[in-house]
C-alpha cells in the first residue's frame, strides 16, 4: 500500500486543494493510505474526517512581519520552541508511519513536516498557490523534488525554472456543479435583478463588509446580493443592514456567515458577478465557474501576493482589480455597472481560458507516477 502524507498551513486555501488532489488520487488507486499532518484548526478538523483522511496534529509557528515587542517575543517562542518541537513530533510520527511521499501545500504549518521528511529522506513535492511565495515555501522549496505552481511559471517569483511545473491551483470540481434554479430556491432569490456574490474569504473581510454596508442601499436598487460575511462580521452586518436599509429592499439582500461546499456551488451558479479577495483559491474557483469578477486584494498580504495574483488574473482579461484605496462607495458601484454592461461576456471567456480545471488530476498523477 502506498502511503501519502499531506501537509499545509491549515487555512482553507491550504486544506481544500489537498482534498481535491486526494480525491483524484483515490480515483486512480484504491489501495492508498492518505493522511494529513499539520496544525489543528477548524478547517482541518472539519473537512479531513469527512474525507476519511487520517490526521496527525503537531505544533507549528510562524514569523510575524510586523514589529512590536509582543511580536518579537512571539516570534522567538515560535522559532526557538514551537517549530523545533513540531519537527521532533513530525519526525517521530513519520519514523513510525513511514510515508512514501509528502505533498506540501505550504504555509508555516508545513515547515516542521517538510524538514522532518527531508531528514528522513522522504521525497517531497510542494504546491505554491501564489505569484509571490511566502517565507515558508521559499524554505520548503529548497528541500522539494518539484514545485507545482498555480500561475504562469514565467510570472511566478523565486523558484528555479528547473523545479517548477505549471498546473494551476487544485479546486473542488463540485463547485462548478451548481444549478441556477436550485440556487433560487436555496437563497430565496427573487430573480428580478442581476445577482452579485460577495466573498470575503474563509474568515470574511471587515473592510469588504464595511464598504458593502456603506453602498448597500444603492446597490440593492439595482442588484440582488448574496454576501458571505465571515463568522466574526455576520452579527454586525445583519444588524446594520436591517437598521439602515429600506424594508422593501431587504428581500434582495442575503447575508451568510459561511457558505459550505454545496451552498457555494449554488451561489456561484446564481451569480452574474463575483466580488472577492485575490487569494489563489478564490481566483481559480471564479475561473472554474467562468464568472466575471471584481477583485479587492488584501493590501497587507505577505510579499504583496494578493495584489500580484489579482494583476496576473487581470492581465488575462478575466477581472477588474480594485485596490483597497479605490474600493469606495461610488467607485465600486460604478465599476460594477460598467462590468455588467460592457465587460461580462469577454471576462467569462477569459476566465475559462485562464482556468486550470485539471490541476488536481495533474498533481495526483505526477505523484503517483513517481511512486511506481
Amino acid at each position: 500500500m502506498k502511503k501519502i502524507l499531506l501537509t499545509g498551513g491549515g487555512t482553507g486555501g491550504h486544506i481544500f486543494p489537498l482534498i481535491a488532489v486526494a480525491e483524484e488520487m483515490r480515483k486512480r488507486e484504491l489501495d492508498l493510505d492518505i493522511s494529513y499532518m499539520g496544525p489543528a484548526d477548524f478547517t482541518s478538523n472539519t473537512f479531513f474526517p469527512k474525507e476519511k483522511i487520517k490526521t496527525y496534529y503537531i505544533f507549528s509557528g510562524k514569523i510575524r512581519r510586523y514589529f512590536s515587542m509582543g511580536s518579537f517575543f512571539l516570534n522567538a517562542i515560535d522559532i526557538l520552541l514551537k517549530i523545533p518541537f513540531g519537527i521532533i513530533q513530525a519526525f517521530s510520527i513519520m519514523f513510525i508511519t513511514t510515508p512514501d511521499v509528502i505533498l506540501s501545500k505550504g504555509g508555516f504549518g508545513s515547515v516542521p513536516v517538510v524538514i522532518a521528511g527531508w531528514i528522513l529522506r522522504i521525497p517531497i513535492f510542494m504546491h505554491e498557490s501564489d505569484v509571490a511565495p511566502g517565507i515558508a515555501n521559499k524554505i520548503c522549496s529548497k528541500l522539494s523534488e518539484r514545485v507545482f505552481v498555480s500561475f504562469p511559471a514565467k510570472e511566478t517569483e523565486y523558484f528555479s525554472s528547473a523545479k517548477m511545473i505549471e498546473t494551476g491551483n487544485p479546486v473542488r470540481k463540485i463547485l462548478a456543479e451548481g444549478d441556477k434554479e436550485e440556487a433560487k430556491k436555496l437563497f430565496n432569490l427573487t430573480a428580478e435583478k442581476p445577482v452579485i456574490l460577495i466573498l470575503g474569504g474563509s474568515q470574511g473581510s471587515e473592510r469588504i463588509n464595511d464598504v458593502v454596508l456603506d453602498v448597500l442601499m444603492d446597490i440593492l436598487k439595482e442588484f440582488e446580493v448574496i454576501h458571505q460575511t465571515g463568522l466574526d462580521g455576520f452579527k454586525r452586518v445583519k444588524n446594520e443592514s436591517l437598521a439602515m436599509t429600506d424594508k422593501e429592499l431587504l428581500k434582495y439582500y442575503h447575508p451568510y456567515f459561511f457558505l459550505d461546499e454545496k451552498e457555494l456551488s449554488q451561489a456561484y451558479a446564481a451569480a452574474d458577478c463575483i466580488v472577492g479577495r485575490a487569494g489563489a483559491g478564490t481566483i481559480f474557483e471564479i475561473a472554474l465557474v467562468k464568472k466575471p469578477s471584481i477583485l479587492v486584494p488584501l493590501s497587507e498580504s505577505a510579499q504583496n501576493h494578493q495584489v500580484k495574483n489579482a494583476y496576473s488574473y487581470a492581465k488575462a482579461g478575466a477581472c477588474l482589480v480594485l485596490e483597497e484605496g479605490n474600493f469606495t462607495h461610488n467607485f465600486f458601484l460604478e465599476k460594477l455597472r460598467i462590468l455588467l454592461k460592457d465587460d461580462a461576456d469577454s471576462m467569462k471567456k477569459a476566465a475559462e481560458l485562464f482556468s486550470k480545471p485539471f490541476a488536481a488530476n495533474i498533481i495526483a498523477q505526477y505523484v503517483l507516477d513517481f511512486l511506481v
